[in-house]
Order: C-alpha cells, then sequence, then structure tokens
C-alpha cells in the first residue's frame, strides 16, 4: 500500500463520499458492467479492483480481504452463486457480500447462498449503489450528519461494450456446447441491457426459453450470432 492509499483507508467517510475508506472488489466478467461499478465507486469514494472469473477472484481473496464484494452470477469459470456460499461461511467474513445479474428472478438464490444483498443490472444508481453498501454496515461505519440521496446515473463508455461483444462473438465462434451458450445467452442479456439494447437481451433471451424447453436451438443461435456481428461492424457497436 502507498502513502496516497493508506491516506484514503484512514479518512472517515463523509456526506459526499460515504464510501471513503473502503475497497471493493467485483467479480465480473463484462468489462461494461465493471466499468459502471468503476465509476459508481469513484463518486463514493471507495477504492475498487476487478475480477473477471472465478479464479481470478480467489487469488485476489488470497492478498486481502475487501470492505465489500459485488459477485456476478454468471462467470465463465462457474456460478458466482459458488463463490458467494464459500465467503458467506468464511471467517473473518467480508463485511458485505453482494450478488448481481442481469436476470432478477437470482435474487433469491443470492440470499440464499449466503448474500447479504442483490443489485440487479443495468447496476448504474449512484444512490442504490451506495445504500447496498452502506445498509450491511453497522453505524460506525455510516458517514455521520445527513446525506443527500443523490439522483446521478452513471453511463459507462460504449467502447466498453463493444468490447464485451467482441468477447461474446469469440465464446460463440469457440464453442457452442449447452454449458457454453447458457453462459454466453446470460453474458449477452447482461451487457444488452445495461446498454440498452432491448432486441439483442430478447434474442438473448429467447435462446435460453428454447434450451430450457428443449426445443430446437439452431433458430435463435443463428439470430444471435448474427446480431452480435453486425453490432460489430459499426463504429458505436451497435
Amino acid at each position: 500500500m502507498d502513502n496516497v492509499e493508506e491516506f484514503l483507508v484512514r479518512r472517515p467517510p463523509t456526506a459526499l463520499r460515504p464510501l471513503l475508506g473502503m475497497t471493493l472488489l467485483v467479480v465480473e466478467d463484462s468489462r461494461f458492467a465493471c466499468e459502471a461499478v468503476r465509476m459508481l465507486c469513484m463518486r463514493s469514494g471507495a477504492r475498487v479492483r476487478r475480477a473477471d472469473s472465478l479464479t481470478s477472484a480467489m487469488k485476489h481473496l488470497s492478498i486481502y480481504r475487501p470492505t465489500a464484494i459485488i459477485v456476478d452470477v454468471g462467470l465463465p469459470d462457474g456460478s458466482g452463486l459458488t463463490l458467494i456460499r464459500q465467503l458467506a461461511q468464511a471467517t473473518p467474513r467480508i463485511d458485505v457480500i453482494l450478488g448481481t445479474s442481469g436476470d432478477p428472478d437470482m435474487a433469491d438464490d443470492v440470499i440464499a447462498a449466503g448474500g447479504d444483498g442483490f443489485l440487479p443490472k443495468p447496476i448504474a444508481s449512484l444512490s442504490d449503489f451506495q445504500h447496498a453498501i452502506l445498509s450491511h454496515l453497522p453505524a460506525n461505519r455510516q458517514p455521520q450528519g445527513p446525506r443527500m440521496l443523490s439522483g446521478e446515473q452513471v453511463a459507462p463508455d460504449r467502447i466498453a461494450y463493444r468490447e464485451d461483444l467482441e468477447y461474446a462473438a469469440r465464446v460463440l465462434k469457440q464453442d457452442q456446447g449447452g454449458d457454453t451458450l447458457d453462459y454466453v445467452a446470460g453474458f449477452i442479456i447482461g451487457i444488452a441491457d445495461s446498454a440498452g439494447d432491448t432486441d439483442l437481451a430478447c434474442m438473448a433471451n429467447r435462446l435460453i426459453r428454447d434450451r430450457r424447453r428443449g426445443g430446437a436451438t439452431d433458430g435463435p443461435l443463428n439470430s444471435l450470432t448474427d446480431m452480435v456481428t453486425a453490432r460489430l461492424k459499426t463504429a458505436s457497436g451497435f
């Protein structure tokens, strides 16, 4: 830890920077979603570190213990629920364990695994983000005095969305097995919802529904692949 980090860690939280002194680990494979959390942390006073998989998260956690952790349920090397379950049972326990997903139905699974709360994607509201963490901390860890709730919404750079699309295209090209399709469809839903790309999210949802019903998936899979490819051909990522 350098002198600047040590100074920030020792500073008490304030009304404008209620997460000062905290470190947040975001376990998230989407660069677009992670950029949103980074912006929220910056505005809240928290330091943030990122892990893009379960394996990477465990490496981080073997070195340091963050104040709070946000774990994406769908990760490339397994379910984030597994990590949430392990962290909830660990001693000492991370102060705040949150799960996140583009599927709001995962909220109950996160709580059942031992998580403290759930953040549905897209994570964009500054006040909701701060409340999700502060509501699980004791009074002596809260900023003193009244705190004005902010209506600010963050909007990550579209370059990060394009990078996520490139990643999804690579995964679809390399492997179209069942587990991979479930993962990449969920990944696409998360980034599409975050970017407001309704058509892409609907097609990924259709692929998941057809797989769960045991129906043919060639049609929605091909359409989804074509939609991702088409968006990558435009300069803005759409």
